[in-house]
């Protein structure tokens, strides 16, 4: 690859089990002669880079910014002028609430090319590590996948419309929302709706709260439950310990 040609690939780490991570992803890593990583991603995918590539951390986390996401834009066409290739190494799928394509559309304007490496999104992979499947025949047909913080900091609408329907609801950046979002299923007479609350999901550390609407505010505080976590409403939280004992002998073997 020729460091002449600026060049932006936007990479999805996945939920954060290393091993949850693309062949492609692999690819781009190991090419990258930048690399500016999130506070979200196992760090361990960074042994992939090169020895010459400089490797950028720009993690954020609520309350709590490396850099600002103009600033994170600036210095990946600066980045990619001075040194070619910059890869944006971003938790999850960059374009689930990853602002991946944001930050396409600004380097575009500079004459970079552009590309995308699609990688597994924690509203998927996190609560099928636990057994959970978001869809099932006969329990739920359909999933929303939401951001329970919207730009405005405001939970999003999108709840209370979700909460008129029988799909199963997966919530993303929501712990901070936790008591809106009981009430709002409270307002609707669903207090005995099974909910999960999954913290580091798919990690080592990974913690977990099982219980129903009217009860998860006390578990996620006697487990000490926090973020970063994904949230997990509907009839298939139900399922978990059936699936969870198929997924203890898988991962024995």
């Amino acid at each position: 690859m020729s460091i002449n040609i600026p060049k932006l690939t936007v990479v999805g780490a996945g939920p954060g089990d290393e091993d949850l991570i693309t062949l492609k992803a692999i690819k781009a890593i190991e090419s990258a002669n930048v690399i500016l990583y999130d506070a979200l991603i196992n760090e361990s995918l960074l042994k992939y880079a090169a020895e010459s590539a400089e490797l950028i951390f720009v993690g954020k986390r609520k309350g709590c910014y490396a850099f600002q996401q103009e600033q994170i834009n600036e210095l990946i066409v600066s980045k990619a002028k001075e040194k070619g290739h910059v890869v944006r190494l971003k938790g999850g799928d960059p374009f689930i609430f990853g602002r991946g394509a944001e930050e396409i559309d600004f380097v575009r304007q500079f004459g970079l090319e552009t590309y995308v490496v699609p990688g597994i999104s924690s509203s998927i992979a996190v609560p099928a590590y636990q057994g959970i499947p978001l869809t099932k025949r006969g329990a739920s047909e359909s999933f929303w996948v939401i951001t329970g913080t919207t730009k405005n900091h405001q939970l999003s609408d999108d709840i209370a419309l979700a909460v008129k329907s029988t799909a199963t609801v997966v919530i993303l950046m929501g712990m901070s929302k936790l008591s809106e979002i009981v009430q709002i299923f409270s307002n609707e007479n669903k207090q005995d709706t099974a909910i999960a609350v999954i913290q580091n999901g798919t990690r080592n550390n990974e913690n977990v709260g099982i219980g129903i609407i009217s009860t998860i505010e006390d578990i996620v505080e006697e487990k000490q439950l926090a973020n970063p976590a994904i949230i997990i409403i509907g009839e298939v939280v139900k399922q978990r310990a059936v699936l969870g004992s198929i997924y203890k002998e898988v991962i024995q073997e």
